[in-house]
């Protein structure tokens, strides 16, 4: 896989190590199981896969190279470039402004972009809508474009199965920046409707089945569905497409519950299947896929907590935070600064985006073990100050040059 150039205080020399020595020693990716940092009485597991993936880091290439190589020019991001907050504020000091917030409210006006300006896109993508106006403005999107290549593959199944005749079925937040493109892309080509988990899947199903009047779907899905969608021919072909930060098993069970739907309804054997629900397995992101089952297998190994690093209005690192909880104590923090104390640390709640001081987070057993975790968009430097803040609490700071050598040994 391409080797990407971003800012090297994103890098960790510890984490690198331990990528690299697990990647020598499980080329095809089937050892689920944790690393372990041994501190004798602190122990730390990190999980197999975490951090920057693919898309991240060819965006973060992208926009500081574009910064580099285009002195005095005005740039823009349209919106956060990734749910980090370290690397929006590292672009901001760098001269980018944000014509967007992160739910598409506007912070500057379109109007003040001329041909002169550069615009980037951000990795999740934008609509149809804006590109179209960008590209009339001359703000080179083509070449500042830093859609993930992964969301993309999603927009192109969207495309195939469209040619075909299904509707689209969209399984993402219906707020979120990624969302709201991969909507306006399908949406340009077929029929389509957003559903943000597995209620809204079950209700919509409803209007296939006829269980619910379809007058009733437009009032419900305000918002979430293409213009002119007709919910008598529009639900009987269908196929699933998802927003790739979702949990993967949530889109694989929303797609395989509507097929079963579209079985029952249409009294559908094996080979007739497709004739009303595409199979779109293929558009979940191997990213989010491998974070998700590096934690479930992380989550085999008995421990005391887990910390979960990323930005708050991360998408992904909330599922990772969610699948954590499920287990066993789990803490939330966008970095080291998050943790105060031996004895208190700052959580942000995943779903409320709640913020809270927790007070004795650290056991008194010896040894303690903490599993951590962090979102694609989170640079691994953020996870190696983490270790060190908490290793600091058991004056074994010192110890971590010596994991750097034992795991930079071939």
């Amino acid at each position: 896989m391409k080797q990407f150039q971003v800012p090297t205080n994103y890098r960790s020399s510890l984490i690198s190590a331990v990528k690299n020595k697990r990647k020598q020693e499980d080329k095809l990716k089937k050892d689920f199981t944790p690393t372990l940092l041994d501190f004798g009485n602190l122990q730390i597991y990190l999980a197999r896969h975490f951090g920057f993936c693919y898309g991240v880091e060819n965006a973060i290439e992208i926009a500081f190279r574009t910064i580099d190589e285009n002195p005095g020019k005005k740039i823009y991001l349209l919106s956060e470039m990734i749910h980090n907050p370290q690397v929006n504020k590292d672009l901001k000091e760098r001269g980018v402004q944000f014509l967007q917030d992160t739910y598409g409210k506007q912070l500057i006006p379109f109007e003040d972009i001329n041909k002169e300006d550069i615009v980037l896109i951000p990795a999740f993508g934008t609509t149809l809508k804006i590109e179209e106006m960008l590209h009339k403005k001359g703000a080179g999107t083509d070449k500042f474009n830093t859609t993930c290549p992964f969301v993309e593959k999603v927009w192109n199944r969207g495309e195939q199965i469209a040619r075909k005749g299904y509707s689209i079925i969209v399984h993402g937040k219906p707020k979120h920046e990624e969302t709201r493109a991969t909507f306006s892309h399908a949406a340009s080509m077929a029929p389509t409707v957003v559903v943000n988990d597995m209620d809204e899947t079950i209700e919509l199903a409803k209007y296939i089945t006829g269980e619910k009047n379809e007058e009733q779907f437009y009032t419900e899905f305000e918002g979430k569905y293409s213009q002119n969608f007709n919910v008598k021919k529009d639900l009987l072909k269908i196929g699933v497409i998802n927003q790739t930060t979702q949990l993967a098993t949530d889109t694989q069970a929303i797609a395989d519950y509507l097929k079963m739907v579209m079985i029952k309804k249409f009294n559908l054997d094996a080979k007739s299947v497709s004739n009303h629900f595409a199979d779109t397995r293929d558009t979940l992101c191997y990213a989010t896929n491998d974070n998700q089952s590096a934690v479930s297998g992380m989550l085999n190994t008995p421990a005391d907590l887990a910390l979960v690093i990323g930005g708050y209005n991360s998408s992904n690192t909330s599922h990772l935070v969610e699948l954590c909880e499920q287990k066993l104590p789990t803490y939330f923090i966008e970095s080291a600064a998050k943790i105060i104390s031996k004895s208190e640390l700052i959580d942000c709640n995943w779903k409320t985006k709640e913020i809270k001081t927790v007070q004795h987070y650290l056991p008194q057993t010896t040894p303690v073990k903490i599993l951590i975790t962090s979102g694609a968009s989170c640079p691994d430097a953020l996870v190696e100050e983490v270790i060190r803040k908490i290793a600091s609490f058991y004056n074994a700071e010192e110890k971590i040059e010596e994991m750097e050598k034992i795991f930079s040994v071939n």
